[in-house]
Formats: structure tokens, C-alpha cells, sequence
């Protein structure tokens, strides 16, 4: 697990994950353009889960799962 402290739509928060899943991040927000914090804000207004972690591996899940289905 690696935790990480980043500010989420002005709040500041901790985040601990898995090394894969902040690599998928850092992937996802280089696909994009967007920084991980600016990611993890678009994550967690999207999401109806009451858990941030959990929303942003149930994301990482699905957009590795989009890829899959794309071959």
C-alpha cells in the first residue's frame, strides 16, 4: 500500500492504494492531461460509492476494462 496526501477540490485528504492502482492513475491522467488530484475530483463527483479508495479502483476496474473490450 502506498499512501498519499493529495487536496481534492480544496480539501486535503489521504489516499492509500495499491502501487498498481496509482500506476494506472498517473497513466490515466497522462492519457488525459490532467493532473491525478484534478482526476481523483472528476472521480469522486461521478462516483455514488460514499468510499473515495473504493471508487478509484471500481474507475481503474472499468477504464482497464473499456480497453479490453476496445481489442
Amino acid at each position: 500500500m502506498q499512501k498519499r496526501s493529495v487536496t481534492i477540490a480544496r480539501h486535503r485528504t489521504s489516499i492509500s492504494l495499491e502501487k498498481e492502482f496509482w500506476e494506472i492513475l498517473e497513466s490515466i491522467s497522462l492519457e488525459k492531461n490532467t493532473s491525478i488530484p484534478k482526476l481523483l475530483e472528476i472521480i469522486e463527483k461521478q462516483s455514488d460509492r460514499q468510499n473515495l479508495t473504493s471508487a478509484i479502483r471500481v474507475f481503474c476496474i472499468n477504464h482497464l476494462n473499456d480497453i479490453i473490450k476496445k481489442r
